[in-house]
């Protein structure tokens, strides 16, 4: 499969895109102006593949186009990786044959749970305790089992935390080692949780074990109080979480980094400015060290 100007050829042992790549989200509403982007915009594109299988008509003609040209990642939303309903084999399945038919390099999941006797079209934070941890940590053994490949999974933003019996550090820190899978850092995430939490955003990123880490999203986010974030993907990132993510860049060296815009598209030429942006914050960093 053929990418566009993928700047740096040096990849993290444990990603397969390259360190420096800048990837945007596969979109609908953003579909032309993929198509027309110049090379060199983005390396990567990344879509949720429950919203793909089986599309066809335009839709699916620019998906196949755009799956040529440029390396495409997929970031599940429905296999509800901490639930306590029965793992959906038939959906994995799918899942399997799409990221074949596509030979995608990078899978991932939520760390989260979202169906309990049916979809429930969020996703819900897993309690933080033992008993989470190894009945999580074994379904996501159990996927990695059924792909035949290693999964990453992604902090998620949350606003209350069921009756924890540790910080999401320690929990996410310790499914990742339990599982032996990879972890997708969403940088907006972790300022958001900071933010609702009142946690140290940066000693969050460091406690993170930085080998494990293949793939970074960064997104905007809505500010409904001074002390309540919520995470949209509706809106351009802001400051501080660019901030933190040159911070994390410094502490960790560049990874594979993901653009999330889901909705309230502004013109194309915005998303390339935020694109550019995390491009030079990369080139910024390119001689960090690598955990």
């Amino acid at each position: 499969m053929a990418s566009t100007d993928v700047r740096a050829g040096v990849v993290h042992p444990r990603s397969p895109l390259p360190a420096a790549a800048v990837g945007l989200g596969l979109r609908r509403a953003l579909l032309q102006d993929l198509r027309d982007a110049p090379v060199g915009d983005f390396d990567f594109l990344e879509c949720a593949p429950e919203n793909w299988i089986g599309v066809g008509g335009p839709a699916g003609d620019a998906l196949a186009e755009l799956a040529a040209r440029h390396p495409l990642s997929c970031h599940g939303l429905s296999l509800s990786l901490g639930g306590s309903a029965p793992l959906d084999t038939q959906l994995l399945a799918q899942v399997g044959a799409f990221l074949h038919q596509h030979q995608v390099p990078l899978y991932s999941e939520h760390l989260s749970y979202c169906s309990d006797e049916g979809h429930l079209y969020d996703l819900l934070p897993i309690p933080f305790t033992d008993e989470a941890i190894r009945h999580t940590a074994a379904r996501i053994a159990r996927v990695q089992d059924i792909l035949g490949r290693r999964i990453a999974v992604e902090n998620v933003s949350y606003y209350l935390a069921p009756d924890p019996t540790m910080d999401e550090l320690a929990f996410t820190t310790a499914v990742l080692a339990e599982a032996d899978c990879d972890l997708l850092l969403d940088v907006n995430n972790v300022y958001v949780n900071a933010c609702n939490h009142g946690y140290d955003a940066d000693a969050f990123i460091a406690g993170l074990p930085a080998q494990r880490i293949v793939c970074l999203h960064v997104a905007g986010h809505l500010d409904e109080a001074p002390d309540l974030k919520i995470d949209t993907h509706g809106s351009p990132v802001i400051d501080p979480v660019w901030d933190l993510l040159a911070r994390t860049y410094a502490r960790i060296g560049p990874r594979p980094t993901l653009l999330e815009r889901d909705f309230n598209f502004p013109p194309y030429a915005e998303l390339r400015g935020e694109l550019q942006t995390i491009h030079r914050l990369q080139a910024a960093h390119a001689g960090a060290a690598h955990g």
